[in-house]
């Protein structure tokens, strides 16, 4: 079956909403992947009414505070409490989009102890799971690159995000949001896909850069070092059926790094021209010749 792709609003940064809808579904896309930030104070009803008439499947959404405690690199409220608040209040905001899932990292346990920040990721979540049922929508916590994820995350595999999901109740609610970008290199990687496949929320595609230059550094599928070809081959033996939704991150110098090959300084039609092709060159990929790679404990740290 040929997959359903969709491209996250991130990749396009530079684009406004209506824009994005108009490029997305001219491109042939089946789906977005709905940015909060891309929403203009005020006119969520147009936004709406855009994607609806666009004929887009609505894709894993991404709130404008996209986790329980602090992301240092991206700003929002320091308070975990204030955080959890703000994520729900866009829950309700971002629900009428109809979105397969919203995207959710813990954030960071820098300046905490470490069993205080899994608790007050732990309770951070069950807090969001409530609301996500009640509103009858699906979190996809999200794990995040183990190398140089200490600013972001308290989770970086697969097994560490459903640990965590079970001691925020294993709410039903509470998925995991896959992204081959984060974890292209963690050792038991096609092992947890097969057995985890029903607790995904949303799958994000991007390749990872090797050597990288940041984390707003993310190649196009088959472009990097990850096994993006195996990584869907593995993806779709196992049961994804929903959207794969490309998200890239290529700084234009928004974050402080400007990189002279940026998609964000790119034209927004040319970026998805490009996406989609080198999407669908790993779709039709043979079988890989290069048996699935193991990082070493160096390599992990």
């Amino acid at each position: 079956m040929a997959p359903r792709l969709s491209v996250s609003q991130i990749t396009t940064l530079r684009s406004s909403f209506a824009e994005d809808v108009r490029n997305y579904a001219a491109a042939g896309l089946d789906g977005i992947g709905v940015w909060e930030l891309k929403l203009a104070e005020g006119a969520d009803a147009e936004a709406l009414e855009a994607l609806e008439a666009s004929g887009l499947e609505s894709a894993a959404a991404v709130p404008a505070v996209p986790s329980v405690l602090p992301l240092p690199l991206l700003g929002g409220p320091e308070e975990p409490a204030e955080r959890v608040d703000a994520f729900c209040r866009s829950l309700e905001r971002l629900a009428p989009f109809k979105p397969s899932s919203i995207v959710c990292l813990t954030g960071t346990s820098l300046g905490r102890d470490a069993d205080d920040a899994r608790s007050i990721a732990v309770d951070g979540l069950a807090t969001i799971a409530r609301e996500a049922e009640r509103l009858g929508l699906r979190i996809g916590l999200e794990p995040y690159q183990r190398v140089g994820g200490e600013e972001w995350t308290l989770v970086s595999s697969i097994p560490e995000a459903v640990e965590l999901i079970r001691d925020a109740g294993d709410s039903p609610a509470l998925g995991i949001q896959f992204d081959s970008w984060h974890l292209w290199n963690t050792p038991t990687l096609y092992e947890d896909i097969e057995r985890e496949i029903d607790r995904f929320a949303g799958v994000h595609i991007a390749d990872y850069r090797e050597p990288t230059r940041g984390w707003a550094d993310r190649a196009l599928s088959g472009h990097g070092v990850g096994d993006i070809p195996q990584i869907l081959r593995a993806l779709d033996a196992a049961g994804w059926d929903g959207l794969y939704d490309i998200e890239i991150f290529s700084d234009d110098g928004t974050f402080g790094a400007e990189y002279p090959d940026s998609f964000w300084a790119a034209p927004a039609t040319e970026t998805l021209a490009r996406a989609r092709t080198a999407f669908e060159h790993c779709w039709s990929a043979g079988p890989s010749s290069v048996a699935p790679r193991r990082q070493t404990v160096k390599e992990w740290r």
